[in-house]
C-alpha cells in the first residue's frame, strides 16, 4: 500500500478526504508507478475532475470512497446526452475505471463501483457531433457575396459559438445583442433568460450582417427587433435554418445527418473535450439541471467569457 496515502487516511481518523486530494494522489500514482507521459496524466485527471463536477452538480455529497455504481452510470449517461463522441465517452470511461481501480489497488475501497461499468446504451439516436474541421468546411462553403450568405454565416457562427437552440436563434432580438461586452441575452425554455458569451469570430460576422447587410433589406412591421430575417423582412423559421444547413452539408459532401442541434452538441462537446468546466457549459446551454435534481448555477459572467476564450475553437 502507498504509505503516504495510508498516513493521510489515518490522520483523518477514518474520515474521507476531499476530491482534490485523491485526484492529486492518483496523478502521482500514474506518474511514479505507471510512468505515464504528462499529457496522458493530465487527460486522466481532467476526466476525473469532470466526474467530480458532475457529482457536485447533481446534488450528491459523495466523496470518492463512497461513490456508487448508480452514480457512475448517471455520469456516463450525462456525457452521452451532451452528444460527446463515442471516442470521447470511451476515453472518459477508461479514466474513471482507472481511478477506481487505483483506489482498490491502494485498498482504500473494498468494492470497486466501476468494475462492471459499461458505456451508455443509447435509447435514441443523437445528432452527430461535427469535428471542428467539418464546421470550418461548412462555414467556408457559404457564399458571402450575397445578403443571404452573410446572414447564414452570422447565423451558423452564432449557433456554434454560443450553443443556442434553434428556437433561441430565430427569436434572438437586436436589443439582446450586447456587442460592447460580447454577450447575448437568450430567452430559453420556460421563458427563462440567460446571458451567454459569444466568440470573437461569431461577433465579427454578426456585426457585419447587422450593420452592413440587414440595414439594407426590407423589414416588415413587428419584425424590426428580430436579428435574422428572410428576404421578405420576416423572422426566419426553424425549417429554413434546417434547409440552409442541409444545403451546405450537401455542398461539401458531408455524409453525416446534421441539424441546428448538431451545432449545439458540437459546442458543448468541443468545450468539454477542451477542458471546460461542466458547470460553465451547463450554464451556457441553459440546462436548469444536470440530472433530475434541479441545481441552478449562476456563474460569474467574466468566468463564462474566459471559458469561451480559453476553450472554444472559434474564440
Amino acid at each position: 500500500m502507498n504509505l503516504e496515502l495510508f498516513t493521510l487516511q489515518g490522520n483523518t481518523n477514518g474520515s474521507i478526504l476531499n476530491w482534490s486530494t485523491y485526484i492529486k494522489q492518483f496523478g502521482q500514482y500514474l506518474k511514479l508507478e505507471r510512468s505515464l507521459a504528462q499529457n496522458s496524466i493530465d487527460a486522466y485527471l481532467r476526466d476525473i475532475e469532470k466526474l467530480h463536477q458532475f457529482i457536485e452538480l447533481s446534488g450528491s455529497k459523495s466523496k470518492p470512497l463512497k461513490i456508487t455504481t448508480k452514480e457512475l452510470q448517471k455520469f456516463i449517461h450525462y456525457i452521452n446526452e451532451l452528444g460527446m463522441s463515442a471516442y470521447s465517452q470511451a476515453r472518459i470511461l477508461s479514466g474513471v475505471k482507472a481511478f477506481f481501480k487505483y483506489l482498490a489497488f491502494e485498498e482504500l475501497i473494498d468494492n470497486n463501483p466501476a468494475v462492471h461499468l459499461e458505456g451508455p446504451k443509447i435509447g435514441r439516436k443523437l445528432p452527430d457531433t461535427l469535428e471542428y474541421n467539418d464546421i470550418i468546411k461548412l462555414f467556408d462553403a457559404i457564399d458571402l457575396s450575397s445578403p443571404e450568405g452573410a446572414r447564414n454565416r452570422a447565423m451558423l457562427e452564432t449557433l456554434y459559438s454560443s450553443g443556442l437552440r434553434v428556437s433561441e436563434l430565430v427569436d434572438l432580438r437586436l436589443s439582446n445583442v450586447y456587442f460592447d461586452i460580447g454577450f447575448l441575452r437568450v430567452l430559453g425554455k420556460g421563458n427563462k433568460e440567460r446571458l451567454v458569451p459569444i466568440g470573437r469570430d461569431a461577433m465579427k460576422f454578426l456585426k457585419i450582417y447587422v450593420d452592413e447587410v440587414r440595414v439594407h433589406g426590407p423589414v416588415q412591421k413587428s419584425f424590426e427587433n428580430y436579428v435574422f430575417l428572410n428576404r421578405r423582412g420576416r423572422k426566419l423559421t426553424r425549417v429554413m435554418i434546417f434547409l440552409v444547413i442541409k444545403g451546405l452539408a450537401e455542398k461539401i459532401g458531408l455524409k453525416k445527418t446534421i441539424s441546428p442541434h448538431t451545432f449545439r452538441h458540437s459546442f458543448a462537446t468541443h468545450l468539454i473535450e477542451g477542458g471546460a468546466d461542466l458547470r460553465a457549459v451547463q450554464e451556457m446551454l441553459g440546462h436548469a439541471s444536470i440530472t433530475t435534481t434541479e441545481i441552478y448555477t449562476h456563474l460569474d459572467r467574466d468566468y463564462l467569457r474566459q471559458v469561451i476564450q480559453e476553450f472554444h475553437p472559434r474564440a
